[in-house]
């Protein structure tokens, strides 16, 4: 085993850890803060065509004002089965349709609301560092076996554990930064 072969294991380390950061990002970007964002209406999927798809595949977003989104379907046929899809998702939104464009109004969160939000923000962020985590653990597993394997020095784990640890430590950082900024957005603190 040489030093590229560790290279190559730090580079998948890195990048799993990216990953799991990435997708704490988007699912953070999809908690409403009182402000419209399209991104709120990524879990909403509508039965058309035969099959299940994601909303902004079937019309166009758009946010006019800061507390309304706009949906403007590519095919006029769907508005009603649009409308009944964001009206069922769990967003709590109301949403009204004029025969052309659907227009879903943001409410205001309620307190009680932004601590729920801000909970569910808190999960989200604690799944992130898990991931990151686990992909700690497993490549740490990865260079003790290395060793035990006599394809790597003492030394070589040693730093290979310390750089390890500094991936995890970087990763977990920026997901407690999105939280914090998130937590902010919720709760003005």
């Amino acid at each position: 085993m040489d030093v590229n072969d560790l290279k190559g294991l730090f580079g998948e380390v890195n990048k799993r850890m990216s990953v799991a950061l990435e997708h704490v990002r988007h699912e953070l970007a999809g908690v409403r803060t009182g402000r419209a964002s399209v991104t709120i209406l990524d879990p909403v999927h509508v039965d058309a065509y035969g099959s299940k798809m994601p909303l902004n595949q079937l019309a166009s977003l758009s946010v006019p004002e800061p507390a309304l989104i706009i949906a403007q379907p590519f095919d006029p046929s769907q508005l009603g089965t649009i409308e009944k899809a964001i009206r069922a998702s769990d967003l709590g939104l109301n949403p009204a349709n004029d025969g052309k464009v659907i227009r879903i109004p943001i409410p205001a969160l309620t307190d009680e609301r932004r601590k729920e939000l801000s909970r569910h923000v808190h999960k989200m962020a604690e799944e992130g560092r898990n991931s990151v985590r686990a992909v700690r653990r497993e490549a740490n597993e990865r260079l003790k076996k290395l060793l035990k394997d006599h394809k790597i020095s003492e030394d070589d784990e040693r730093k290979g554990l310390d750089d390890v640890q500094k991936f995890t430590d970087n990763h977990i950082k920026q997901i407690d930064e999105l939280q914090k900024k998130k937590d902010t957005e919720l709760l003005g603190k």
